[in-house]
């Protein structure tokens, strides 16, 4: 039984931002801990070691949640206890931002998607570390990512993510350089190759820094656009690469509109993500897995909403998946079904653990 299904109803009565956010009431409440059980299936088969210098980071199932639902930090480990094997926070900027005018959240209900020009709103890194250093004795299970971003009206975007990476040190299980998303004007043009190498020169120096005096690394991704062409996403890999990043996060929401769109809501401007989505993301997926050959771990994320779904990524080259549109429409008893259902397609080909069936496709 999905005990989260009625309530996933309620919400829909109200406005989808103004949903979100009475969603964080009840989890920061504890509301909605008695309502389900807590889950705690993490199959050994569906464990996940991601490699970085000097370490390795172990996350007990490869299905995550992706910023955007908990922006400031506040019910991480509620969404650990709902069966997420990771959970990753923001976007969060240095400067608290209020974001771009409401209403920015759309629900596109005929397409299972969503469409948002929020703007990277969040309370800044003061009030995100502030929460983070709460959890610094959490256990090892509960990983726990930072995403980082720049403020709209900064004069140096590029100082905004190495102030990020600085201030969360420590605190964060691991780091997503978040450039791809299309809510703030010209931070795409990041995603340049000129401009990318720039930047991801001062985040892999500003580590190296950070390791020297503190004896401490982190696993460092970098998030992109499905939009990018395919040499585009080649250039993004080596880049990567050669700035010894750990892996890529294939995608962010995209600004192109499919001609099967049904909602009334489908002009508005803005990311779409969900259902939709899934096609575009997991083509630039299979591109940059072929173009990493392994030096790079991947995360698959875009209209993710079943277990089939979350395995096409895997085969298509992702080590660990995100979600997050889905649970608009699903709820959050989501997560374990698609656990269970990976356990199950991952024997029926014969294999024992998830690793086996990265890029197999």
């Amino acid at each position: 039984m999905d005990f989260f299904k009625p309530i996933v109803r309620t919400l829909h009565g109200l406005d989808g931002e103004d949903a979100h956010i009475a969603t964080l009431h009840l989890l920061k409440l504890g509301a909605l801990t008695g309502i389900g059980p807590s889950s705690d299936y993490n199959p050994p088969e569906l464990s996940v070691t991601i490699p970085y210098d000097g370490g390795a980071l172990e996350v007990g199932n490869c299905v995550g949640l992706a910023a955007g639902f908990d922006k400031n930090a506040d019910v991480p480990l509620a969404m650990i206890r709902a069966g997420f094997g990771f959970v990753e926070c923001g976007t969060v900027t240095p400067l608290p931002q209020a974001g771009n005018p409401r209403p920015r959240l759309f629900r596109l209900k005929e397409d299972e998607a969503v469409i948002n020009r929020m703007g990277f709103n969040n309370k800044g890194l003061e009030v995100f570390s502030g929460h983070l250093s709460r959890y610094a004795g959490r256990p090892n299970h509960a990983v726990i990512g930072a995403n980082i971003g720049a403020n709209k009206d900064a004069t140096d975007r590029m100082n905004d993510y190495v102030t990020g990476l600085k201030t969360l040190w420590g605190l964060s299980s691991y780091f997503t350089v978040n450039i791809s998303s299309p809510n703030t004007p010209g931070l795409r043009a990041l995603q340049g190759r000129g401009h990318l190498d720039e930047l991801l020169s001062r985040i892999a120096e500003t580590r190296h820094d950070l390791k020297s005096v503190t004896g401490s690394n982190y696993p460092i991704f970098l998030k992109i656009a499905p939009d990018l062409d395919e040499a585009e996403i080649v250039d993004t890999v080596e880049s990567a690469i050669d700035h010894e990043l750990d892996g890529l996060i294939i995608s962010n929401t995209t600004l192109a509109r499919p001609e099967t769109l049904k909602s009334p809501h489908a002009g508005e401007s803005g990311g779409l993500s969900g259902e939709p989505l899934f096609a575009l993301s997991t083509q630039a997926l299979r591109v940059a897995y072929g173009a990493s050959g392994g030096k790079l771990l991947l995360i698959g994320a875009g209209g993710i909403n079943s277990g089939e779904r979350a395995y096409a990524k895997i085969r298509a080259g992702a080590s660990l998946v995100q979600l997050y549109s889905a649970l608009v429409y699903e709820g959050p008893g989501l997560t374990d079904r698609i656990k269970r259902d990976l356990v199950k397609r991952l024997r029926a080909d014969g294999f024992t653990h998830i690793s086996q069936a990265v890029g197999q496709g």
